[in-house]
Protein backbone atom coordinates (compact mmCIF):
# COMPACT_ATOMS: atom_id res chain seq x y z
CA UNK A 1 0.00 0.00 0.00
CA UNK A 2 2.81 2.67 1.00
CA UNK A 3 4.54 1.87 -2.66
CA UNK A 4 3.30 4.24 -5.33
CA UNK A 5 5.10 2.11 -7.81
CA UNK A 6 6.16 -0.97 -7.24
CA UNK A 7 9.29 -0.99 -9.96
CA UNK A 8 12.75 -2.50 -8.64
CA UNK A 9 14.46 0.10 -6.78
CA UNK A 10 18.05 0.52 -7.41
CA UNK A 11 20.84 2.27 -5.14
CA UNK A 12 21.84 6.00 -6.82
CA UNK A 13 18.73 5.65 -8.70
CA UNK A 14 17.45 9.61 -8.67
CA UNK A 15 14.59 10.43 -6.25
CA UNK A 16 11.31 10.93 -7.63
CA UNK A 17 8.04 10.67 -6.60
CA UNK A 18 8.03 6.57 -7.60
CA UNK A 19 10.68 6.05 -4.93
CA UNK A 20 8.59 7.91 -2.30
CA UNK A 21 6.32 6.34 0.43
CA UNK A 22 2.53 7.25 0.51
CA UNK A 23 3.85 8.43 3.74
CA UNK A 24 6.34 10.85 2.00
CA UNK A 25 3.94 12.43 -0.31
CA UNK A 26 1.11 12.89 2.54
CA UNK A 27 3.85 14.44 4.74
CA UNK A 28 5.53 16.82 1.94
CA UNK A 29 2.02 18.16 0.72
CA UNK A 30 0.30 18.81 3.72
CA UNK A 31 -2.08 16.31 3.38
CA UNK A 32 -2.97 15.88 7.40
CA UNK A 33 -6.04 13.79 6.67
CA UNK A 34 -4.13 11.17 4.64
CA UNK A 35 -1.38 10.80 7.11
CA UNK A 36 -3.31 10.50 10.23
CA UNK A 37 -5.36 7.44 7.94
CA UNK A 38 -1.87 6.18 6.84
CA UNK A 39 -0.56 5.97 10.57
CA UNK A 40 -3.65 4.54 11.85
CA UNK A 41 -3.61 1.78 9.27
CA UNK A 42 0.19 0.72 10.37
CA UNK A 43 2.34 2.66 8.08
CA UNK A 44 5.90 3.28 9.22
CA UNK A 45 6.50 6.96 10.00
CA UNK A 46 10.34 6.15 9.92
CA UNK A 47 9.97 4.12 6.25
CA UNK A 48 13.48 5.97 4.11
CA UNK A 49 13.15 6.32 0.35
CA UNK A 50 15.78 7.21 -2.42
CA UNK A 51 18.83 9.43 -0.40
CA UNK A 52 17.48 8.11 3.17
CA UNK A 53 15.11 11.19 3.27
CA UNK A 54 12.37 10.22 5.95
CA UNK A 55 8.76 11.38 5.67
CA UNK A 56 9.87 13.73 8.57
CA UNK A 57 12.49 15.10 6.60
CA UNK A 58 10.00 15.88 3.74
CA UNK A 59 7.07 17.51 5.91
CA UNK A 60 10.05 19.64 7.46
CA UNK A 61 11.71 20.84 4.49
CA UNK A 62 8.05 21.99 3.13
CA UNK A 63 7.12 23.43 6.38
CA UNK A 64 4.25 21.35 7.28
CA UNK A 65 3.92 21.95 10.71
CA UNK A 66 0.65 20.17 11.51
CA UNK A 67 2.60 16.68 9.40
CA UNK A 68 5.58 17.13 11.16
CA UNK A 69 3.47 17.14 14.56
CA UNK A 70 1.53 14.01 13.50
CA UNK A 71 4.96 11.83 12.19
CA UNK A 72 6.45 13.17 15.63
CA UNK A 73 3.79 11.94 18.01
CA UNK A 74 3.74 8.70 15.88
CA UNK A 75 7.51 8.12 16.68
CA UNK A 76 9.18 9.82 13.68
CA UNK A 77 12.80 9.34 14.56
CA UNK A 78 13.48 13.43 15.13
CA UNK A 79 17.26 13.22 14.44
CA UNK A 80 17.12 11.11 11.54
CA UNK A 81 20.21 11.75 9.26
CA UNK A 82 19.83 11.73 5.21
CA UNK A 83 22.25 10.66 2.56
CA UNK A 84 23.89 14.28 3.35
CA UNK A 85 23.76 13.51 6.93
CA UNK A 86 21.09 16.47 6.98
CA UNK A 87 18.31 16.81 10.00
CA UNK A 88 14.86 17.56 10.09
CA UNK A 89 16.02 20.27 11.80
CA UNK A 90 18.19 21.56 9.37
CA UNK A 91 15.57 21.34 7.06
CA UNK A 92 13.00 23.20 9.11
CA UNK A 93 15.91 25.92 9.62
CA UNK A 94 16.52 26.27 5.70
CA UNK A 95 12.47 26.47 4.91
CA UNK A 96 12.28 29.12 7.54
CA UNK A 97 9.28 26.69 9.17
CA UNK A 98 9.72 28.49 13.26
CA UNK A 99 6.68 26.73 14.41
CA UNK A 100 8.06 23.02 12.56
CA UNK A 101 11.85 24.18 14.28
CA UNK A 102 9.87 24.49 17.87
CA UNK A 103 8.36 21.00 17.07
CA UNK A 104 11.17 19.50 16.49
CA UNK A 105 12.84 20.99 19.63
CA UNK A 106 10.42 20.45 22.19
CA UNK A 107 10.52 16.97 20.76
CA UNK A 108 14.49 16.65 22.08
CA UNK A 109 15.97 17.09 18.29
CA UNK A 110 20.01 17.87 19.17
CA UNK A 111 20.56 22.25 18.22
CA UNK A 112 23.91 20.84 17.43
CA UNK A 113 24.15 18.04 15.31
CA UNK A 114 27.63 16.05 14.51
CA UNK A 115 28.95 17.35 11.12
CA UNK A 116 30.19 16.15 8.52
CA UNK A 117 31.92 17.28 5.33
CA UNK A 118 28.57 17.58 3.81
CA UNK A 119 26.68 18.53 6.45
CA UNK A 120 25.92 22.08 7.48
CA UNK A 121 24.66 23.14 10.91
CA UNK A 122 20.57 23.97 11.48
CA UNK A 123 22.11 27.33 12.44
CA UNK A 124 24.32 27.71 9.35
CA UNK A 125 20.76 26.57 7.08
CA UNK A 126 18.74 29.62 8.93
CA UNK A 127 21.49 31.73 8.63
CA UNK A 128 21.71 31.03 4.84
CA UNK A 129 18.23 31.38 4.61
CA UNK A 130 17.64 34.51 6.54
CA UNK A 131 15.61 33.05 8.89
CA UNK A 132 16.32 35.54 11.71
CA UNK A 133 13.46 34.13 14.25
CA UNK A 134 15.05 30.57 13.57
CA UNK A 135 18.26 31.99 14.41
CA UNK A 136 17.29 33.67 17.45
CA UNK A 137 15.61 30.43 18.85
CA UNK A 138 18.59 28.47 18.28
CA UNK A 139 20.84 30.52 19.75
CA UNK A 140 18.50 30.71 22.75
CA UNK A 141 18.39 26.82 22.92
CA UNK A 142 22.35 26.41 22.76
CA UNK A 143 23.36 26.60 19.19
CA UNK A 144 27.07 26.49 18.65
CA UNK A 145 27.76 30.53 17.28
CA UNK A 146 31.68 28.90 16.26
CA UNK A 147 30.21 25.95 14.87
CA UNK A 148 32.49 25.03 12.04
CA UNK A 149 31.61 24.01 8.33
CA UNK A 150 34.28 23.31 5.63
CA UNK A 151 32.64 25.15 2.61
CA UNK A 152 31.31 28.21 4.39
CA UNK A 153 32.69 28.85 7.75
CA UNK A 154 31.07 30.07 10.58
CA UNK A 155 27.50 30.99 10.70
CA UNK A 156 28.12 34.50 10.70
CA UNK A 157 30.36 33.88 7.59
CA UNK A 158 27.03 32.57 6.07
CA UNK A 159 25.22 35.21 7.25
CA UNK A 160 27.32 37.73 5.48
CA UNK A 161 28.09 35.79 2.26
CA UNK A 162 24.51 35.87 2.06
CA UNK A 163 23.34 38.97 2.57
CA UNK A 164 21.24 38.84 5.76
CA UNK A 165 21.77 41.49 8.05
CA UNK A 166 19.14 40.56 10.60
CA UNK A 167 21.23 36.97 10.67
CA UNK A 168 24.57 39.00 11.61
CA UNK A 169 22.75 40.95 14.37
CA UNK A 170 21.27 38.05 16.36
CA UNK A 171 24.83 36.68 15.85
CA UNK A 172 27.17 39.26 17.28
CA UNK A 173 24.51 40.42 19.66
CA UNK A 174 24.83 36.63 21.11
CA UNK A 175 28.49 36.84 21.01
CA UNK A 176 29.80 35.39 17.59
CA UNK A 177 33.49 35.99 17.41
CA UNK A 178 33.34 38.90 14.32
CA UNK A 179 36.94 37.92 13.59
CA UNK A 180 36.36 34.35 12.95
CA UNK A 181 38.39 33.24 9.73
CA UNK A 182 37.97 30.69 6.98
CA UNK A 183 41.08 30.44 4.68
CA UNK A 184 41.93 34.05 6.42
CA UNK A 185 38.48 34.88 5.12
CA UNK A 186 36.56 37.28 7.76
CA UNK A 187 32.78 38.20 7.63
CA UNK A 188 33.93 41.56 6.72
CA UNK A 189 35.50 40.42 3.42
CA UNK A 190 31.96 38.64 2.67
CA UNK A 191 30.40 42.04 3.69
CA UNK A 192 32.72 43.75 1.31
CA UNK A 193 32.23 41.26 -1.56
CA UNK A 194 28.41 42.08 -1.54
CA UNK A 195 28.65 45.89 -0.54
CA UNK A 196 26.38 45.49 2.39
CA UNK A 197 27.09 49.04 4.08
CA UNK A 198 24.57 48.49 7.00
CA UNK A 199 26.50 44.96 7.55
CA UNK A 200 30.08 46.77 7.02
CA UNK A 201 29.31 49.16 10.19
CA UNK A 202 28.16 46.69 12.30
CA UNK A 203 31.19 44.20 11.99
CA UNK A 204 33.07 47.07 12.38
CA UNK A 205 31.24 48.52 15.26
CA UNK A 206 31.76 45.41 16.79
CA UNK A 207 35.56 45.33 16.13
CA UNK A 208 35.72 43.82 12.88
CA UNK A 209 39.70 44.20 11.37
CA UNK A 210 39.55 46.03 8.42
CA UNK A 211 43.16 45.63 8.04
CA UNK A 212 42.54 42.01 7.71
CA UNK A 213 44.02 39.78 4.61
CA UNK A 214 42.87 36.81 2.98
CA UNK A 215 44.25 33.70 1.48
CA UNK A 216 44.94 36.01 -1.49
CA UNK A 217 46.54 38.79 0.66
CA UNK A 218 43.40 41.04 0.28
CA UNK A 219 41.95 43.33 2.59
CA UNK A 220 38.05 43.82 2.70
CA UNK A 221 38.36 47.17 1.18
CA UNK A 222 40.10 45.14 -2.01
CA UNK A 223 36.81 43.24 -2.83
CA UNK A 224 34.96 46.93 -3.25
CA UNK A 225 34.17 48.95 -6.41
CA UNK A 226 36.37 52.12 -5.99
CA UNK A 227 33.87 54.76 -5.52
CA UNK A 228 31.05 52.83 -3.80
CA UNK A 229 29.31 53.56 -0.76
CA UNK A 230 31.19 50.14 0.95
CA UNK A 231 34.59 51.07 -0.28
CA UNK A 232 34.20 55.03 0.91
CA UNK A 233 32.97 53.46 4.34
CA UNK A 234 35.96 50.92 4.60
CA UNK A 235 38.43 53.94 3.38
CA UNK A 236 37.09 55.85 5.93
CA UNK A 237 37.59 52.94 8.55
CA UNK A 238 41.55 52.30 7.60
CA UNK A 239 42.16 56.05 7.43
CA UNK A 240 40.51 57.72 10.47
CA UNK A 241 41.28 56.50 14.04
CA UNK A 242 38.16 55.63 16.09
CA UNK A 243 37.62 58.65 18.82
CA UNK A 244 36.12 58.07 22.24
CA UNK A 245 32.85 58.07 21.32
CA UNK A 246 32.83 55.92 18.68
CA UNK A 247 35.11 53.13 21.18
CA UNK A 248 32.36 53.99 23.75
CA UNK A 249 29.90 52.63 21.60
CA UNK A 250 32.18 49.89 20.14
CA UNK A 251 32.31 49.02 24.30
CA UNK A 252 28.28 48.79 24.43
CA UNK A 253 27.62 46.99 21.46
CA UNK A 254 30.27 44.27 22.45
CA UNK A 255 29.35 44.45 25.77
CA UNK A 256 25.38 44.77 25.71
CA UNK A 257 24.54 44.34 22.17
CA UNK A 258 22.85 46.21 19.09
CA UNK A 259 19.49 47.35 20.69
CA UNK A 260 20.93 47.83 24.12
CA UNK A 261 22.95 50.44 22.46
CA UNK A 262 19.61 51.87 20.91
CA UNK A 263 17.65 52.27 23.87
CA UNK A 264 20.95 53.79 25.87
CA UNK A 265 20.79 56.30 22.38
CA UNK A 266 17.31 57.10 23.06
CA UNK A 267 17.19 57.68 26.30
CA UNK A 268 20.26 60.20 26.35
CA UNK A 269 22.12 58.20 29.33
CA UNK A 270 25.22 60.00 30.41
CA UNK A 271 28.46 60.05 28.47
CA UNK A 272 29.83 58.70 32.23
CA UNK A 273 28.16 55.25 31.76
CA UNK A 274 29.38 54.76 28.60
CA UNK A 275 32.98 55.89 28.90
CA UNK A 276 32.90 53.26 32.01
CA UNK A 277 31.68 50.53 29.92
CA UNK A 278 34.56 51.12 27.22
CA UNK A 279 37.12 50.31 29.54
CA UNK A 280 35.53 46.80 31.12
Amino acid sequence: MEIENARPYFFGDIGCWSERTEVHKAASLGQTSQLQRLIQSGASVNVVAVDSITPLHEACVRGQAQCVRLLLDAGAQVDARNVDGSTPLCDACSAGSLECVRLLLDHGAKTNPALTSRTASPLHEACMGGNSDCVKLLIAMGACLEAYDLYYGTPLHVACANEHTDCVKELLNAGAKVNAARLHETPLHHAAKNTQVETVKILVEFGANVYARDQHNRKPVDYTTPGSPSATCLHFYETTPMNLQQLSRLAVRKTLGTRALEVIVQLNAPKLIISYLCYQ
